[in-house]
């Protein structure tokens, strides 16, 4: 099993800066790819950004892109969300989430974390 756990949430002005990390712990698959995910108020979850084991070509939402940068440091297990000049938009509940090889989808997520960006 893989335990996931997100922290970094918070309170945070619009234009602000926020990083988020995901400890991964548990079994491990090797090469896999690891996103992260936001839900907010009322709406559904959606993708915000993906980034493979060797941590090339991440990928981002439109709305994000240029904003927000994820990364990984596999040694340490962790991943980040660097999140600059946020909205109110973008306030939600993040989550991270491990997608295997071997199935191709988002098998593990975690508990998320929640921030909001005030205007």
């Amino acid at each position: 099993q893989v335990q996931l756990v997100e922290s970094g949430g918070g309170l945070v002005q619009a234009g602000g800066s926020l990083r988020l990390s995901c400890a991964a712990s548990g079994r491990t698959f090797g090469s896999h790819t690891m996103g992260w995910f936001r839900q907010a108020p009322g709406k559904e979850r959606e993708f915000v950004a993906a980034i493979s084991w060797s941590g090339s070509n991440p990928y981002y939402t439109d709305s994000v892109r240029g904003r927000f940068t994820i990364s990984r440091d596999n040694a340490k297990n962790t991943l980040y969300l660097q999140m600059n000049s946020l909205k109110p938009e973008d306030t939600a509940v993040y989550y991270c989430a491990v997608r295997p090889l071997s199935t191709g989808k988002y098998d593990y997520w975690g508990q998320g974390t929640q921030f909001t960006v005030s205007s």
